[in-house]
């Protein structure tokens, strides 16, 4: 598929510092469409404008099932179809399960979980209703799903008990979705970022930024969006790419702590 005809849906779009942005910005930059989806109503109005006319930004709550019906359902009349969906919303859970005044409340664990794994799924599964109408290319591709794991799905660290498990539900659904809707040629991949410069790590100092990218073994920096979206367009354009979790981490791996 080329990109520069994508139509896509990115959740977790509206900070001009995210993987979300930067995957929107790399179709819009292409000549495709946009649909940038998330909560932060101020931030993402002003990142659809800053995009243009082939952008648009959506107030979506990913962790309820109506408004990502909603989002995508507008999202589609926008853009005259959906062929792109990248999922990048997701919150950080980072928490002890045997804190210092008490054990992690279930519903901080279950909050994580509904936003960062079921979100993800709900996205997916609806994007994919719209993209199964669409017309099939030559190699009866119709569609691509891509969600945003996390190097802590793998060696999550001490306090990333809910994270991890979100994002290791997002690495397991994948290859179940890849041969569940490989029959109306819509493929399923993930992405694991290591650090990032994401909207979190903008908050740090410098010192701690740099702190940070020393961990990472080559290029020893923080990843930068652009990079992400970069993968987003390779993945995109090569049909072959399917069922897989591509890390994207400058081969960090993480320690304990």
């Amino acid at each position: 598929m080329e990109l520069a005809s994508a139509k896509a849906v990115v959740t977790g779009a509206a900070s001009i510092h995210g993987l979300g942005f930067a995957t929107a910005k790399r179709v819009i930059d292409a000549g495709g469409y946009a649909a940038l989806l998330d909560v932060n109503d101020d931030e993402g109005r002003q990142s659809a404008a800053a995009l243009g006319d082939r952008a648009i930004y959506i107030h979506t709550d990913v962790s309820s099932e109506s408004s990502i019906q909603a989002a995508i359902a507008k999202a589609r009349e926008f853009m005259g179809g959906i062929t792109l969906a990248v999922n990048c919303a997701g919150v950080i859970g980072a928490a002890r399960a045997l804190g210092r005044e008490a054990p992690m409340p279930g519903e901080f664990f279950a909050r994580t979980i509904a936003v960062n794994l079921v979100g993800s799924f709900l996205v997916a599964k609806e994007a994919a209703n719209v993209m199964q109408g669409n017309e099939a290319n030559d190699d009866g591709e119709r569609g691509l799903i891509i969600s945003t794991a996390s190097v802590a799905a793998f060696e999550g660290q001490i306090g990333q008990v809910s994270y991890s498990a979100s994002k290791g539900g997002v690495v397991a659904m994948t290859l179940p979705l890849a041969r569940e809707f490989a029959r109306v040629g819509i493929r399923v991949n993930v992405i694991a970022p290591g650090i990032f410069m994401t909207p979190m790590v903008a908050g740090m100092t410098p010192e701690l930024q740099q702190s940070l990218g020393a961990q990472v073994p080559f290029p020893s920096r923080l990843g930068r969006p652009e990079e992400y979206a970069d993968l987003v367009a390779c993945i995109y354009g090569n049909a072959m790419i399917n069922g897989e979790t591509i890390r994207l981490d400058g081969a960090i791996r993480m320690q304990p702590k």
